[in-house]
């Protein structure tokens, strides 16, 4: 291998200084230039956009396939992915995250809230040299928008049923806010990992919560008491409602058969009260026809009882 490196190397020497000397020179420059100028060829992936600059400046955008820039230092391209949604976790994870954790609330309590923008690239070359520094842009932007959206919700809300309508805030106001920087930066969502009272305080907040879900339950319960006393009193009402009606039609049945036979309407009323009246009463009857001793009646005559049977003296049945 040396041997063949050495023969190379002399005949490389002896053409350079020949006769034909000139041409090699020429022939060499022409190789070295026609390789610089293959240094040009680049290919844009579907996923991305190709940014060519000019010493320096944004000269144009390269749409996926295969490309050509002028060489190296002339021209340079730096491909972005435009489909890559990234994620920018803000507050970070678990009890980890610092002051930047603590939110102020509107009915100034303070909540311990952690979350994450999701982003992709909108515009390649706006994101390339309108802003230097795309994550720390967004972590910024999007601490700031949360702030802000914590800052006019109550922390109930945050803590509970709140948190998408928070989201979606905290979203279109970071999109603004980027969108005026002019950082070509689509926020596709915030999404809130953990939002909590601040650790030193958690456990007498909790019981607050208790207390407060006591006495929903029991402003429940008495809410549900009333509406069944309602519900009773009405039914009665309607009760006593129709019973009334229906007694007054037929006192008015009763007083048109009054009207057409007076005599037996008032025997058959007299007959039909007495037996409302003496149906559930202990009766003695007694038939004294021909007797003349005093009838004498047991004490116990009229006690409540099942059954009784009363004989008079001239044996019939009582």
């Amino acid at each position: 291998m040396n041997q063949l490196i050495e023969d190379l190397t002399d005949r490389l020497r002896r053409y350079f200084q020949g006769p034909d000397r000139p041409r090699a020179i020429a022939t060499a420059a022409g190789a070295v230039v026609a390789l610089w100028a293959v240094t040009g060829v680049y290919v844009v992936q579907p996923n991305q956009q190709g940014v060519v600059s000019t010493f320096g400046a944004f000269s144009r955008v390269a749409n996926p396939g295969l490309r050509y820039h002028l060489p190296f230092p002339l021209e340079t391209v730096e491909k972005v992915s435009v489909s890559e949604i990234r994620t920018t976790d803000i507050g970070g994870s678990g009890t980890d995250g610092g002051e930047e954790r603590l939110m102020l609330t509107s009915d100034e309590n303070i909540v311990d809230l952690a979350f994450s923008v999701q982003w992709r690239v909108s515009d390649a070359p706006k994101y390339l040299f309108n802003i230097r520094d795309p994550d720390s842009v967004i972590r910024a932007v999007g601490e700031s928008a949360m702030r802000e959206v914590v800052g006019k919700t109550a922390l109930t809300p945050i803590l509970t049923t709140g948190r998408g309508q928070l989201q979606l805030e905290a979203e279109r106001l970071t999109q603004q806010i980027l969108d005026r920087y002019d950082a070509g930066v689509f926020v596709e969502s915030v999404q809130i990992q953990t939002a909590t009272p601040p650790p030193p305080v958690i456990d007498a907040f909790r019981d607050v919560q208790r207390a407060s879900q006591n006495a929903q339950s029991a402003a429940n319960v008495a809410r549900g008491q009333s509406a069944q006393i309602v519900q009773q009193a009405k039914g009665y009402r309607e009760q006593v409602v129709r019973e009334a009606a229906g007694e007054a039609a037929r006192f008015n049945q009763i007083y048109d058969q009054y009207k057409l036979a007076p005599a037996v309407t008032r025997e058959r009323l007299y007959i039909e009260t007495m037996q409302r009246v003496l149906a559930n009463s202990n009766k003695v009857i007694i038939d004294n026809k021909g007797a003349s001793a005093p009838v004498i009646l047991p004490p116990d005559a009229f006690r409540p009882r099942t059954a009784t049977v009363v004989k008079s003296i001239d044996g019939a049945v009582q």
